[in-house]
């Protein structure tokens, strides 16, 4: 089933292209212009395009779990696919669990290869605390994918889904500070961005921190804490998703 629905994600050339490479692109277009590629005192001395590479991660990360993921499950619904699949050795549970190994798989493969073109075309420093990095990606794309699967739950047809997506896709990048700086936004909309998927100020904190742990988010929340939000809204996403999904 891996197998199948990794040609089946390979023959989507619209997700391969927006979930895949559309970070590595949008990262090299920005910084292919001079005035990004400056230093400034107002980031520690960091250029706007060192700032802005977790964004650009991001939008693979929400691109895949709440765009496709949720088309995917309800196409599948719609058609009847999963309905026929119950009736027969293949429990139509493996297709979700394939579905998901192959969407992670993509997630993984935009990241690492955004990191190192950022890193040989831009001189963009790797992660400077990857374990933490890794645990901040991990926790975040869980709990996109919870709401995903939500999505995926409630939409009856791959049109209601993809609508569904597209409202998410930009609610979650706007507060994540993907559309507007954050340091531009209310207070109000700044706090409410830190309790929303899939913490990105935990990834930037963590990319690019130096030597020594990293303690606080770039909107000084604490790091830790806000991994532990995004393990909690994962946990409850999931369960709201499981209680709601049907097969048919």
């Amino acid at each position: 089933m891996v197998k199948v629905e990794t040609k089946l994600f390979v023959r989507d050339s619209a997700t391969v292209l927006f979930g895949v490479l559309f970070p590595t692109v949008l990262l090299l277009g920005l910084g292919a212009v001079p005035a990004l590629r400056e230093s400034s005192p107002e980031t520690g001395g960091l250029r706007s395009i060192d700032v802005w590479a977790p964004t650009a991660l991001v939008f693979g990360m929400v691109m895949i779990a709440v765009q496709h993921i949720p088309a995917v499950i309800a196409t599948y619904r719609e058609r009847g696919i999963l309905r026929r699949l119950s009736t027969t050795p293949a429990h139509p549970r493996n297709v979700l669990l394939a579905q998901m190994i192959v969407a992670f798989a993509s997630v993984v493969l935009s990241a690492a290869l955004m990191i190192f073109l950022a890193w040989a075309v831009l001189d963009i420093a790797p992660p400077g605390q990857p374990l933490e990095f890794v645990v901040a990606f991990l926790v975040g794309y869980a709990a996109l994918l919870g709401l995903g699967m939500i999505s995926a739950a409630v939409a009856r047809t791959s049109s209601a889904a993809n609508q569904v997506g597209t409202l998410l896709f930009v609610t979650l990048m706007f507060f994540g500070g993907a559309f507007l700086p954050r340091v531009l936004m209310p207070d109000v909309l700044r706090e409410v961005g830190e309790f929303v998927p899939p913490g990105l100020q935990a990834l930037t904190a963590a990319w690019s921190a130096e030597a020594g742990e990293v303690t606080a988010t770039a909107g000084g929340q604490p790091f830790w804490l806000q991994i532990a939000i995004m393990a909690g809204l994962a946990v409850v996403a999931s369960a709201i998703a499981a209680k709601l999904f049907r097969w048919e």
